[in-house]
């Protein structure tokens, strides 16, 4: 799918997707700072991902993990520090909650600082439990 705001466009299509954009995207966040290229290829391989252009050049990312009917995680949203500022990041999150292979019963994401992003969408803040097996 596609969407298009203005001059950019954003696409489901993973192999438009530049993964050292990306990594460089989210080498500046405080949730994938360290995170191995193999394990950030790996992730978009198994998600449904969305990468943003604008001018042909990859700007913003983010990827749903799915089961298709009942829940979804969202994660890794970025836009690029450049391009924030525009309603860019509201645009994506409403693309991705609209595509339709992301119609489950339940969304779900994690943030420490964009909750005002967030919660225009219905997303409210609960109590999480987690179990991490990170080890880079």
């Amino acid at each position: 799918m596609e969407w298009h705001h203005g001059d950019y466009l954003l696409t489901d299509d993973k192999s438009r997707l530049d993964l050292n954009i990306i990594m460089r995207m989210l080498a500046d966040s405080y949730w994938a700072g360290n995170r191995p290229r193999e394990v950030v290829a790996k992730a978009i391989e198994h998600s449904i991902c969305f990468g943003m252009f604008h001018d042909g050049r990859q700007v913003g990312f983010a990827r749903a993990v799915t089961d298709h009917a009942t829940f979804t995680w969202i994660c890794d949203v970025i836009v690029d520090a450049d391009q924030r500022g525009r309603g860019l990041g509201k645009w994506l999150m409403q693309c991705v909650l609209e595509h339709p292979q992301l119609q489950t019963l339940s969304q779900c994401l994690r943030t420490r600082d964009a909750h005002t992003l967030y919660e225009p969408f219905g997303f409210e803040r609960v109590e999480y439990m987690r179990r991490s097996r990170q080890k880079y």
